[in-house]
């Protein structure tokens, strides 16, 4: 009898552990993905592409009268059709906002530098998500990580005899857990 009761609860572990982990697959790769991203921040802009394009403009262009007239031909250079505002930042110079770009032209030199920034696809979404932005994704966030807990407790279980958590597993557990206690010695030392 305790047998059976035994084998009815590793089936129910079991099939726990493989729904859960078929349900959850695409957020765990979308939180994998952004975890990527994001560990990478000092090496590049895992949310927005930056693209900074040196234009020139003609000499009739003298930037001795900036009025709407100028700016409006200035933004047809770089293929804007409305600007938000812009100003003056140093003699002989403008700077022209629009919705994620901006030119900052020098008239002396008859150049310009037209700066935009547009959203990296995927990347910008999941990191969203990841970093808790949207403040109704609290709640789901916290569920995935009880989950994400439920489907390692229950992976310990799924294998048994040798391979599983009272043979070898034992020995790949305590080795998983060499890397995150020597990050931490590591940095209390430093």
């Amino acid at each position: 009898m305790a047998t059976n009761k035994w084998t009815k609860l590793r089936r129910l572990n079991v099939a726990a552990h493989r729904d859960l982990g078929y349900f959850f697959t695409a957020l765990i790769i979308v939180y994998c993905l952004s975890g990527l991203a994001l560990n990478h921040v000092n090496e590049w802009n895992p949310d927005f592409v930056i693209s900074k394009d040196t234009i020139t403009i003609g000499s009739a262009l003298t930037g001795a009268n900036v009025n709407n007239a100028l700016i409006d031909s200035l933004s047809k250079i770089v293929g804007e059709d409305r600007y938000k505002v812009y100003d003056a930042p140093a003699k002989g110079q403008v700077k022209v906002y629009y919705d994620n770009a901006s030119l900052h032209v020098n008239f002396g030199a008859h150049t310009g530098i037209y700066e935009k920034v547009a959203r990296r696809p995927v990347f910008y979404q999941v990191n969203v998500l990841h970093r808790n932005s949207l403040k109704s994704w609290r709640w789901a966030s916290d569920v995935f990580a009880v989950m994400l807990i439920t489907i390692c407790i229950t992976g310990l279980f799924v294998m048994k005899g040798k391979y599983g958590i009272t043979g070898r597993g034992k020995w790949l557990i305590a080795a998983g857990l060499l890397p995150p206690v020597a990050a931490i010695i590591i940095q209390a030392l430093l």
